[in-house]
């Protein structure tokens, strides 16, 4: 197989290019100098109405596992999901990753993850919430530690009636907390819990320090990811064709052209090492 090198962004960090005219990145001359970050949800899996509804099916879980290797453990899943969710999506393997948007984190393959709890006030703000919209069919209330998230996929109407009673219910939460819509819902979300950051940290650790990193994601939370890849010289790709322009450089139409290049990135890794 082929492989080039990349070129260097064409445009700034802070700038957006449109989705539609995006095509996927080409694999690194060089597989050591690369680090992947993956998101999950609408990137390797398909989303759903309730997330735990999702599955990593043994394939994804095998490939996922394949493609760590072949870059020595510089993979990470960097994700909107709390890390308990994350290991039992892709069991037996823990791979690196940071959960509830950098809340939580591995950094180290096979460690111990940190945990976030759910704290009073955002308890009694989702409590409030799920009384709200109790008899309101479609609509899904996620708690996850220090995040919440309220899905509307199966209910699309009723996403700007949720969006407004969350603003209302944020001055609730002692300026602390950001409203984060999404592509079928929101998330109350700290202000500290950003993937940016999470990215930041893990490229600190080894074996993803002094490597150049990969970003897929597919959400509104991703963008800070990309503009921060972006800023370190890496590639950032949206997955999905839902957002009009994106900081990111590159696009995959849907999950399954994402899994179709990490099936490239292993079997480029294979034969560099016949």
């Amino acid at each position: 197989m082929k492989q080039t090198t990349l070129p260097k962004p064409a445009v700034a960090a802070h700038d957006t290019i449109a989705v539609a005219e995006m095509e996927p990145p080409p694999l690194p001359a060089d597989y050591g100098t690369m680090a992947l970050f993956l998101d999950i949800d609408g990137t390797l899996i398909e989303h759903k109405p309730r997330p735990e509804d999702a599955r990593a099916d043994a394939p994804l879980v095998r490939l996922v596992a394949a493609a760590s290797e072949a870059l020595d453990g510089a993979l990470a899943l960097v994700t909107g999901r709390s890390l308990a969710m994350v290991d039992g999506l892709f069991a037996p393997h823990r791979f690196p990753a940071a959960g509830l948007y950098g809340l939580e984190h591995r950094l180290v393959l096979g460690a111990q993850a940190t945990k976030a709890d759910e704290p009073a006030d955002l308890a009694a703000v989702a409590d409030q919430l799920q009384s709200t919209f109790a008899d309101v069919e479609g609509i899904y209330f996620e708690r996850k530690g220090a995040v919440m998230a309220v899905h509307t996929r199966a209910a699309p109407a009723v996403f700007p009636e949720v969006k407004a009673a969350a603003e209302r219910a944020l001055e609730r939460l002692s300026g602390r907390y950001r409203v984060l819509a999404g592509n079928a819902g929101l998330e109350f979300i700290p202000l500290d819990a950003l993937k940016s950051a999470a990215i930041s940290r893990l490229m600190q650790q080894p074996p993803f320090l002094g490597r150049r990193p990969f970003f897929f994601g597919d959400d509104t939370s991703d963008e800070v990811g990309f503009e921060r890849v972006n800023e370190l010289g890496g590639v950032s790709v949206r997955v999905g064709r839902r957002a009009a322009a994106t900081r990111a450089r590159y696009g995959a139409r849907d999950v399954a052209e994402v899994l179709e290049w990490l099936k490239r990135l292993v079997s480029g890794a294979g034969k560099a090492s016949a």
